[in-house]
């Protein structure tokens, strides 16, 4: 059955006016949370599906509580006959399994999908749907939610910049993948010249209309929510709440740096790719021993299997001419990651572009490594230069080949950071600053609900 909707801001049809009709009041109810991600971690393990999955379990373990996940397939579920939504990992975890989407504006074509979803909501009935993403949904979902449940609360937590920029939300400019400082119409149309200007002020309407219908928005960093602000949402809708880590059985504070005697170690972690700055770390490497600088060595930990071929040819062809001061470790499980960062003295964050929180910088300071990175976005803001690692001039290799050489040479001054790091939120944090939103704008309607009173 296919849900038609001519006019998504128009009059609700029956079966919406129907569905909108409010349900009595349950005094000291249980809280009911949806959470939405355009991916499930068991398929992708990008820092946006594990924050929204692992706010979800905590969230599900505490009292008075029931939570829900459902993830969009990207693709990489096949779709069970006759059905849009599935059950392959448990009885609350579902999988939207639809198949295309338009990038351009964040709009899922699927036919099937507003049916599906509405079914769903009526189904689980929650107080609040709090999506971790919008893609693989498409932005109208804000729109289905809404019409289903008039009284539910909807929040978003945004992890790029996807509805400000065309290019796959990384703000930077086309050839060049130079720093873009704003979105205007006249820059993206240069950057996109099959686009007219009129094309990006229609796009823009069109996805702040069904933002619009959200109640409230997370974000991880302030830089980020700045970037959105400055966009066109409204700041009093805005909370920055950073993405919380999961407690380790094993305390890094405990475990002592590894001996340096060898030389420092300065490793990187994460997606083989340009734009995390791949290129700067080799160049970088390149320069320091072309100029005979010793003392340490680099490790790089990732995968790049899934970049474009040419991309893939173009990384191998470096590796064939790698610097003896610089190890290419291949892929690993992410459930070693702290075992690894623990046997290196610092951590790496190049990107060149702005990022938001990455969740190896998290990961480093919870492990009580510095993090050595672009001093720009999001990365900028959560590391602290001098205090919790040191900045480099974003996509210089000169810069950065400078700051190895400067702690290579001084060792103690990268060591020592370890008294004065700042220490990540805890994943129990982040899910008490949420639920203390959710009271907030639960309360805001007349909602009675017993997990929101004992969390006050």
């Amino acid at each position: 059955m296919t849900d038609i909707v001519p006019d998504p801001f128009g009059p609700a049809d029956g079966l919406a006016v129907a569905a909108m009709q409010p349900r009595p009041a349950k005094r000291a109810a249980p809280l009911r949370v949806l959470f939405m991600s355009h991916m499930h971690p068991k398929a992708s393990r990008g820092g946006a599906e594990i924050a929204a999955y692992q706010m979800y379990q905590m969230m599900k373990a505490q009292p008075r509580t029931e939570a829900y996940f459902l993830a969009a397939s990207g693709g990489r579920f096949q779709e069970r006959l006759g059905a849009r939504i599935q059950q392959p990992f448990g009885p609350d975890e579902f999988v939207y399994t639809g198949a295309g989407y338009d990038h351009w504006i964040q709009s899922n074509p699927d036919p099937e999908f507003p049916a599906a979803l509405t079914a769903l909501l009526h189904q689980l009935r929650p107080d609040v749907v709090h999506l971790h993403h919008y893609a693989n949904f498409g932005v109208e979902a804000l729109l289905y939610i809404r019409r289903a449940l008039p009284e539910c609360k909807i929040i978003v937590t945004l992890h790029e910049f996807l509805a400000i920029c065309n290019h796959f939300g990384q703000m930077v400019k086309r050839p060049s993948f130079g720093l873009c400082e704003r979105a205007g119409l006249r820059d993206c149309a240069k950057c996109f010249p099959e686009r007219s200007e009129q094309d990006f002020f229609l796009r823009i309407r069109y996805l702040q209309r069904f933002f619009g219908l959200a109640d409230h928005f997370i974000s991880p960093s302030q830089f980020l929510a700045d970037r959105y602000i400055e966009w066109g949402l409204d700041a009093h809708r805005f909370s920055v709440i950073e993405n919380g880590m999961p407690e380790q059985k094993h305390h890094a504070a405990d475990e002592p740096m590894p001996p340096h005697k060898d030389g420092l170690i300065f490793a990187f972690f994460g997606q083989i790719s340009r734009l995390k700055g791949i290129d700067v770390l080799f160049d970088a490497a390149m320069l320091l021993e072309k100029a005979e600088v010793s003392g340490f060595r680099i490790e790089v930990h990732g995968d790049y299997s899934a970049q474009p071929p040419e991309l893939r040819a173009a990384f191998e062809r470096r590796l064939e001419k790698i610097p003896e001061n610089l190890r290419y470790c291949g892929a690993y499980e992410n459930n070693r990651v702290h075992q690894l960062m623990r046997s290196a003295h610092a951590v790496m964050a190049p990107s060149i572009w702005w990022e938001n929180s990455p969740l190896v910088i998290q990961e480093a300071l919870l492990n009580r490594r510095p993090v050595i990175t672009s001093d720009i976005g999001g990365m900028a803001e959560k590391v602290r230069n001098g205090l919790d690692g040191f900045h480099f001039q974003a996509g210089s290799a000169h810069s950065l080949a400078a700051l190895i050489k400067r702690l290579a040479e001084a060792p103690d001054t990268l060591l020592n950071l370890q008294t004065t790091m700042a220490v990540p939120p805890s994943l129990r944090e982040t899910v008490r600053m949420t639920m203390r939103l959710y009271r907030k704008l639960l309360q805001a309607s007349g909602k009675q609900l017993a997990a929101l009173e004992m969390a006050s």
